[in-house]
């Protein structure tokens, strides 16, 4: 059985970041990915970038998929939004409820992914691919493990094809969530999110933010390393290998990594698990 898989990009902020990231595509797109998703920034902070940026993976001949906020949104500009994308063919969207940027207070007409994705079928039809997130260590803002499974179950019911989850290094937490779900009558797809070791000490930042557990043995060992930058490569490969050789040997539909906008250890990743074209 052929793992599917699909990658994530942030939408460039610079032209030479918009170049970099079309060689970037190039490069992944070899792998015959299902989709290239990007994200959005804090309340719509990136929404013309990453317009742009769709519209360069859609024009090099790929399936893009764009994030949607309900943060500081309204009915009539997620509309707006969609028509736009729908001009382009554009018919997969990764809805989320998002994050408050900086200063705002108001989260704007959605409260709730569940309530994005039921804006989307009931004015849009079924003609979209709607993927939303999933948490297998728990959202940071919720304190209470089963409360955060039931919002997950409730936009799936919403009218969610798909999920993706919140990167994470644990896949026993993968695994739980996945049975905790399926109790609740989801029956959709959850694919793993894998973030690649591309900067320890950035995606140790990002899961002490998020509240995702890095194992200590895995701690310790990055950190011994300094910096030596060939031993932390090497060791971080081994580790995310092995946690998809994990993934995919428990059923895991499908592995959606995050690249931070780079080709190099995602090639590799993929070389080595024997997933995606040849390369």
């Amino acid at each position: 059985m052929t793992t599917s898989v699909s990658f994530e990009f942030f939408p460039p902020n610079t032209p030479v970041g918009v170049e970099k990231l079309k060689t970037v595509v190039q490069e992944l797109g070899a792998l015959a990915p299902q989709y290239f998703s990007v994200t959005y920034g804090a309340g719509g902070a990136t929404r013309d970038k990453t317009l742009s940026a769709v519209m360069d993976i859609a024009a090099a001949g790929f399936e893009a998929a764009p994030h949607l906020s309900c943060v500081g949104s309204t009915r009539e500009g997620i509309a707006g939004i969609l028509s736009a994308y729908r001009a382009q063919h554009i018919r997969r969207v990764v809805a989320l409820r998002g994050d408050l940027p900086s200063g705002t207070a108001t989260a704007g007409e959605f409260r709730y992914a569940s309530e994005l994705v039921s804006f989307i079928r009931e004015t849009q039809g079924p003609d979209w691919h709607i993927e939303v997130a999933a948490y297998p260590e728990v959202h940071p803002q919720q304190r209470y493990a089963a409360q955060d499974m039931r919002h997950f179950a409730d936009k799936m019911k919403a009218g969610a094809d798909g999920a993706i989850t919140q990167f994470f290094f644990n896949a026993d937490a993968y695994f739980h969530f996945v049975d905790e779900a399926r109790k609740l009558g989801v029956t959709q797809p959850i694919v793993p999110g894998i973030m690649p070791f591309h900067n320890y000490g950035r995606i140790a930042q990002f899961a002490q933010r998020d509240g995702i557990d890095i194992p200590r043995w895995v701690q310790m060992k990055m950190e011994g390393f300094m910096d030596d930058a060939a031993s932390i490569r090497a060791f971080g490969l081994d580790v995310i290998t092995r946690l998809c050789e994990r993934l995919i040997d428990g059923g895991a539909p499908g592995i959606h990594f995050y690249t931070l906008n780079q080709s190099a250890l995602t090639l590799e990743l993929c070389k080595r698990l024997g997933i995606g074209a040849k390369v």
